[in-house]
This record gives structure tokens, C-alpha cells and sequence, in this order.
């Protein structure tokens, strides 16, 4: 059996692989660029929409308000980014149903790349919002001693996201393939059905921390000051 997509070669000529993991994460690229094309090719502006529309509305403002409630201003400017790791998760854990599909966050590779992303927008973020030295600063908060201890932090929560959806996901598609093996009727479906549930959950966790660790990296933490210097 084979624990990760990246085993699952199609195509080798010397060093150069084509995996699993790399044609089933383009497949997933694809799915979401061409759906998003359709969806949004008739959108209208003006009074007069579709029902489509209105529902689409309706989803993208509640994403809006769960990311506002997480402590996240402006949320808007963040959907794009978190809506897009949320539903690439969520998709290559719905391919499952799929036979032959092997979901490309089973390999450390894909989800290590979800948590770089992750990495690089908090403080791209966090610099856009406050400014490279005001963000820099709040590395040196409550004192310059913490330097260190928050540059190690933002490390390793870095490495926990990465880590936390691989071995979830792996660990899910193993079990599914071992009841496969043991008893390939009713509980395997079950089962299965079960782990698109866990899938969907660990989507919605893993886009939650990415709002947590944006929320912190743009919250300007000189406000809490303010009203005092103001009285």
C-alpha cells in the first residue's frame, strides 16, 4: 500500500517524476479556475440578478462575516486568499469518492506548500496593513527579549499547519484503505463518508488558523493604547 501520492508515479525519464501529487493537485487548480470562470461569467451589477447570484452573494458574505468574527478588519480583502485554501482543501477531499483519485493533501509536499502560502501572506499582510517597521515591531512585543521566541513561533506554527492536515488526511486515507481491504461492502462506505466529513472538517480548521495567524499579523497593536493617551 502506498501512504502518499508522491509513490504513485506516471511518468519518470532520470531524476524528473511525475506524480500522483503533482497531476491530481493541477486537476484540482484546473477544476477551481474553470468553475470560477463559469460561475462568474454573467454576474451582474446592477438591481436585476439571478437567483445564482443572490446565492452566491449570500455565501460570500457569510464567509465574510466568519472571517470579520475571527478579528480580521476589512475581511473582504481576505476572501479570495482564505476562500481559495478552504475550497482546494475541501475539493481534494470530496475526489475521494473518486476511484483511482488519491487527494494531493495526503502528501507533505502539497500541504507544506498550503502552509508557505499561509507564511508568506500573514506578514505580507501584516506589512500592508501596518508598515514594515510597524509590523516588525510587534516581533519585539512585550519586549525585545521575545525576539527570538516569536521568530521560532511563527516557524513553527508554520510547521504544525503543514503537519496537522498531512497526517490527518494520510492517516484518513489509510483507514479507508485497510477496511477496503478487510471488508469491501457496507462499513467501507460508511467509512468513506466519514472521511469527507473529516475532510471538510479539517478544511474549515485549516483556513480558521490561516485567518488567526492573519488576524494577528494585521491587528495594530498600538490600539489598545489609544484611548488612554486620548483621555
Amino acid at each position: 500500500m502506498q501512504l502518499t501520492p508522491d509513490n504513485q508515479i506516471f511518468w519518470q525519464y532520470g531524476f524528473v517524476k511525475i506524480n500522483a501529487t503533482m497531476i491530481f493537485t493541477w486537476l484540482l487548480m484546473a477544476i477551481l479556475a474553470i468553475g470560477a470562470r463559469l460561475i462568474t461569467f454573467r454576474l451582474s451589477t446592477g438591481l436585476r440578478r439571478s437567483r445564482w447570484q443572490n446565492v452566491l452573494e449570500i455565501i460570500v458574505l457569510t464567509v465574510e462575516k466568519q472571517i470579520a468574527e475571527i478579528g480580521v478588519v476589512e475581511p473582504r480583502r481576505f476572501v479570495g486568499f482564505l476562500g481559495t485554501l478552504f475550497l482546494f482543501v475541501a475539493l481534494a477531499s470530496l475526489g475521494t469518492v473518486v476511484p483511482g483519485y488519491r487527494p494531493p493533501t495526503g502528501s507533505l509536499s502539497t500541504t507544506a506548500a498550503l502552509a508557505l502560502c499561509v507564511f508568506v501572506a500573514a506578514p505580507a499582510y501584516g506589512i500592508r496593513k501596518n508598515g514594515l517597521l510597524g509590523y516588525l515591531r510587534t516581533y519585539m512585543e512585550p519586549s525585545v527579549l521575545m525576539l527570538p521566541f516569536n521568530i521560532i513561533g511563527e516557524i513553527s506554527r508554520t510547521l504544525a499547519l503543514a503537519v496537522r492536515l498531512f497526517g490527518n488526511m494520510m492517516s484518513g486515507e489509510m483507514i479507508i484503505a485497510i477496511l477496503l481491504t478487510i471488508t469491501p461492502y457496507i462499513f467501507p462506505i460508511v467509512m468513506t463518508l466519514f472521511g469527507l466529513l473529516t475532510g471538510m472538517v479539517q478544511a474549515y480548521i485549516f483556513s480558521v488558523l490561516a485567518t488567526v495567524y492573519i488576524a494577528a499579523a494585521t491587528s495594530n497593536r498600538n490600539s489598545r493604547h489609544q484611548p488612554a493617551a486620548q483621555q
